[in-house]
């Protein structure tokens, strides 16, 4: 496909991030932009399954939530327990003061993407696929512009680049910007657990449809389980012509660094052995979900992956390509939002909703920005970049260590406390929880802190 030879704005990437920029820009009246994606079409794998309230009401605003809740579900509580006994149930009706979205959506990646798609579609948006940025430098006759080189050879120039490529971004290196760990630097690896396994299955027993979503703590590791929608068993009949009758699961589990890497798709085998270490080992103590008393069993895996959780941040999400005179602010803008600019553990589900969010504020203050530019000094208007990037990275740095705290307390080791305490981290770690689970104030906390809602 052909490409546009001049565009305003250039949106690299077509994920939930860069459909979720194009909309926001579409919304507060611009439209003078350009969407490629490097990818023939979008994935349809499930991936992230969350979206939170903050994540939410950002949609409303680009007209896309009404849409994504009829095609999920809503997760009204978490429950939280050892392999063999009930440490906590947190309800997200606490948030009911707070938002008109009490409660985690629970829908598959590819709805999301889905719904963004074909809103933006409708809007008469063209993502070009698939077209894989190769190069990009200051434009020849017009330091402010871009030109952007394809791995086909074909060329866009443009003002402004919105670098929506994922953790793997193209745009981010040729922009100079680094992307490390916040805290330990390059190369070094705090987390406890530096791999999971996720898993989209279906269960031998059919009581387990009831399976509400459970976290699941052990000694060094956790195991999550959460039910997805009816609506992903139709997406996968229609677009697979595979019928499945089963209520599909995510699970996800911690896999020990020292029996090595996990495979790229990790077997029925592989992950069946996850959930008979570190699932529940006892389901019969509730009758009403589980009366047989049968374990958890896989019957088929219908998607299954690898996922690291180590976190990087970038050092900047807004730069101008350099010019060759670096006392003036000339070259194209430089942009990053979602993976591109911060990426962490999938624990808390906050990584696309954390994006979703960097896009929808993106457009607007994108717009504003250019219509400052006809009127004021470059360097006046890269203000209204500057606060928003300062203000979208302090927010990223907040989920990192957020996610990191939630994956300390999933694989925590069995340690002693200290000398003077001679008891288990883990043994304390249980109780805290369960005292967590009785306690209003810790209930409301974090079920807040899951939401995005004071870190929108």
């Amino acid at each position: 496909m052909s490409l546009p030879r001049n565009t305003t704005i250039l949106i690299v990437g077509a994920g939930p991030t860069g459909l979720a920029s194009a909309l926001s820009l579409i919304h507060h009246g611009f439209n003078d932009f350009v969407v490629v994606d490097a990818l023939v079409k979008g994935d349809n794998s499930s991936r992230a399954i969350v979206i939170h309230a903050a994540t939410l009401e950002a949609l409303d605003v680009i007209g896309c939530g009404g849409e994504l809740v009829s095609k999920g579900t809503k997760m009204t509580s978490m429950n939280f327990d050892t392999r063999t006994g009930v440490l906590a149930r947190l309800l997200f009706d606490t948030l009911k003061p707070y938002t008109r979205h009490p409660y985690g959506l629970i829908i598959p990646q590819t709805f999301t993407e889905h719904v963004l798609g074909q809103k933006a579609a409708s809007l008469g948006v063209t993502v070009h696929r698939p077209h894989n940025v190769v190069g990009m430098r200051i434009n020849a006759d017009n330091t402010n512009l871009a030109d952007v080189t394809f791995e086909d050879g074909q060329v866009i120039t443009t003002k402004y680049v919105i670098a929506a490529d994922g953790a793997r971004s193209t745009i981010r290196p040729i922009a100079g910007i680094d992307f490390v760990d916040p805290k330990n630097g390059p190369g070094h690896d705090s987390t406890t657990l530096a791999q999971l396994a996720p898993a989209d299955v279906t269960f031998d027993n059919p009581e387990l449809n009831n399976f509400n979503f459970r976290g699941v703590l052990s000694t060094n590791n956790f195991f999550l389980c959460a039910p997805l929608p009816p609506t992903f068993n139709e997406y996968l009949a229609k677009e697979t012509g595979k019928h499945i009758e089963e209520r599909i699961f995510r699970v996800a589990c911690g896999a020990p660094v020292e029996e090595g890497p996990v495979p790229h798709s990790p077997s029925k085998a592989f992950i069946q052995s996850l959930i008979d270490r570190f699932g529940p080992l006892d389901l019969s103590s509730d009758p009403s979900v589980n009366p047989s008393g049968k374990g958890v069993c896989i019957k088929e895996i219908i998607w299954s992956s690898r996922v690291r959780t180590h976190s990087a941040i970038a050092d900047t999400f807004f730069t101008r390509l350099p010019s060759g005179d670096s006392l003036k602010p000339e070259g194209a803008a430089i942009l990053l939002v979602g993976d591109a600019a911060h990426i962490h553990s999938p624990v808390g589900g906050q990584g696309m909703n954390l994006g979703l969010r960097d896009a929808v504020f993106l457009g607007e203050m994108l717009v504003k920005h250019v219509k400052a530019t006809e009127s004021k000094p470059l360097s006046e208007a890269d203000q209204i970049l500057a606060d928003l990037v300062a203000e979208r990275r302090a927010r990223a740095l907040e989920v990192i260590g957020f996610t990191k705290k939630l994956l300390s307390v999933g694989g925590m080791k069995d340690t002693i406390v200290t000398w003077w305490l001679p008891i288990s981290k883990v043994t304390l770690r249980d109780w805290m929880l369960w005292m967590a689970g009785k306690v209003n104030y810790l209930r409301r906390q974090v079920i807040w802190n899951m939401s995005g809602l004071g870190r929108r």
